[in-house]
């Protein structure tokens, strides 16, 4: 089964907290091998640090988030899952422009999936965090 990106939409809508959905996400589009996924961070001063740059903490759930529309790409669908592992690397302030979020699975197996993420700032598409993650698939 295909997971389209309205479907992805609704298992954003269904299945995460009120303040992860807060954030605004939505799902951009999906790989056609059903490996990843690009959702949308958009711009808030509300997500803002002092500085005025997007926080960390946001950076963090939009990857966390988006690594849960890619599982659920390769799955056809959701099935309950839970982060084992994340790790990220700012490498530069997004500042007034939304967050494309790339999730790509590395490695999805039955009880296990690996991904990549790269989140880029959409007004110039340069590197703004490179994340990892690993999650346990429990369905």
């Amino acid at each position: 089964m295909t997971l389209t990106p309205a479907a992805a939409d609704k298992i954003l809508s269904d299945n995460f907290a009120p303040w992860v959905l807060d954030l605004g996400l939505t799902v951009d589009s999906l790989d056609a091998d059903g490996q990843g996924a690009v959702l949308r961070l958009p711009w808030s001063d509300r997500l803002a640090r002092e500085g005025g740059g997007l926080s960390g903490q946001a950076l963090m759930a939009a990857a966390d988030t988006a690594t849960v529309i890619a599982v659920s790409a390769a799955r056809g669908g959701f099935v309950p899952m839970t982060t084992v592992q994340q790790s990220i690397t700012f490498q530069r302030a997004v500042t007034g422009a939304d967050v494309l979020v790339r999730a790509r699975l590395t490695k999805a197996g039955k009880r296990m999936a690996f991904a990549d993420i790269t989140l880029c700032d959409a007004g110039t598409d340069e590197v703004a965090a490179h994340a990892t993650a690993v999650y346990a698939l429990l369905g």
